[in-house]
Formats: structure tokens, sequence, C-alpha cells
């Protein structure tokens, strides 16, 4: 009874919603998704089917969380889809910048950590898993099935390749 719901907003069937929770215009809210106590959505994000976001998450402008992971098989000359039937879990009290992206898991969860500060224009790519308190700078991209320790720092237009595993306090 107490968020609030601004204009042009699309809010999917089954979807819990915190208290005090704010979502500005525009925003896409998809099936079965939650949103903890104090959530704010920002204009135009969108949160695809199954995405859930702890207590006082802020994402801003622009943002996905929940597409596809980028997954293909080359079959027989071309490359095919890999379904994406995961999830994306985002810990309490994180930010997520304008224009980011947080992709689905192939299977199981991609996660960011509770407290973890996401700038602008970042990439996170499916089942990754980010520590707690971690902070990643403009234009990071970080590959399929990496994970951060806790308190990882990744300056801007750090590039990680897939399946890595960062250590805890690890500074890139």
């Amino acid at each position: 009874a107490t968020a609030t719901i601004g204009p042009n907003c699309v809010i999917g069937e089954r979807v819990r919603i915190g208290a005090g929770a704010a979502l500005h215009g525009g925003d896409f809210v998809g099936d079965d998704c939650k949103l903890g106590d104090g959530v704010v959505l920002f204009p135009n994000v969108t949160l695809y089917a199954r995405s859930e976001l702890g207590q006082r998450v802020r994402v801003h402008a622009g943002t996905v969380i929940g597409s596809d992971g980028f997954g293909y098989e080359f079959t027989q000359g071309r490359h095919e889809k890999i379904p994406q039937v995961g999830m994306v879990v985002v810990g309490d009290d994180v930010e997520i910048g304008a224009n980011s992206t947080v992709d689905r898991a192939r299977f199981g969860r991609t996660v960011v950590g509770e407290g973890t500060k996401i700038d602008n224009l970042v990439q996170i790519a499916h089942n990754v898993r980010i520590g707690r308190h971690c902070v990643l700078a403009a234009q990071v991209g970080i590959s399929g099935s990496t994970t951060l320790a806790d308190y990882v720092v990744l300056g801007g237009q750090a590039g990680l390749a897939g399946h890595l595993n960062l250590g805890k306090g690890a500074k890139v």
C-alpha cells in the first residue's frame, strides 16, 4: 500500500513489491519478480521475469536486469541459441547505474551481493557471482561464470574473461 507506481509502468503477474518502493515512469517488471522494501527503479528500467531485488536497491534509468545471457552453440554451420532459464538475484543495499545490464543465468542464478555499487554502462554476464560490497566502475565488463569475492574493486573499462575467480579485496 505504501509503494509508488509512476506513469506507464507495466507490472506482470505474481509480482511482489515491498513497502515504500518507488517505480518511476516507464518501468517494466516481469512476471514473478520480487522487489524488497524501499526499492527505487528510476525511469525506463526493465526487470525480466523472476528477477529478485533485495531491500533498498536503487536501479538507475535504462538498466536491464534478467535479459538472456549471451549463450550460443555452433551447430551445423550456424549459431543456435542456448535457452537461458535461470534468474538474477540482487542483494540488499545495491546500487546499479544507468544503462547497465545484468544477464540471467543459463541455469541457477546470476548474483550481485549485498552493498555492491555498480556504475553506469556496466555489463554483467550470465552466471556471474559478485560478492558483498564490491565496486564496479564505468564500462566494466564481466564475462559469464566469473566469480568476484567480497570487496573486489574493478576500475573503469576493466574487462574480465569468463570462468575466472577474483579473491577477496582484489583490485583490477
